[in-house]
């Protein structure tokens, strides 16, 4: 990937941290979903009180995107930290990364971890989720 683009993204993602509502856990994260076409949608984390309906930056950034009827995706950056502070990565959760497996293919999707503009890693999916489980472990295979 580009440096301008990585940086475009890193830039967008610690920017939505700031509309991050996470009053429980107060873990600010924000992420920058890039599409096959060069769009950034982003997202924030949202916590419930009831915890279980919480939503993930990752995952608002592409709901936001699939809902507006995109599929294609690039690459997505991730940026958070305890009180909105950027002292290491945050990583994907599960479920986040379940979402990815959905949409994106394992062996061509960027996950970029980012604590600053200068200081981040990139993954593919696969690193991050090896034995992913995703629409083509439910086609029927023909011997």
């Amino acid at each position: 990937m580009e440096e301008k683009v990585i940086e475009k993204m890193i830039e967008a993602a610690i920017g939505q941290m700031r509309f991050s509502y996470a009053p429980y856990s107060d873990f600010k994260v924000g992420a920058a979903l890039l599409t096959k076409d060069g769009t950034l949608y982003t997202g924030c984390n949202i916590e419930n009180a009831a915890y279980t309906p919480t939503n993930c930056a990752e995952r608002t950034a592409f709901f936001k995107a699939v809902s507006e009827g995109v599929r294609e995706f690039r690459a997505i950056c991730i940026a958070g930290g305890k009180g909105g502070v950027l002292t290491e990565y945050a990583a994907p959760c599960g479920v986040c990364r379940q979402v990815m497996m959905e949409f994106c293919d394992p062996d061509a999707f960027r996950i970029i971890l980012a604590v600053s503009k200068e200081q981040y890693e990139i993954f593919t999916l696969r690193e991050l989720l090896p034995k992913g489980f995703g629409p083509q472990n439910l086609e029927v295979k023909k011997e």
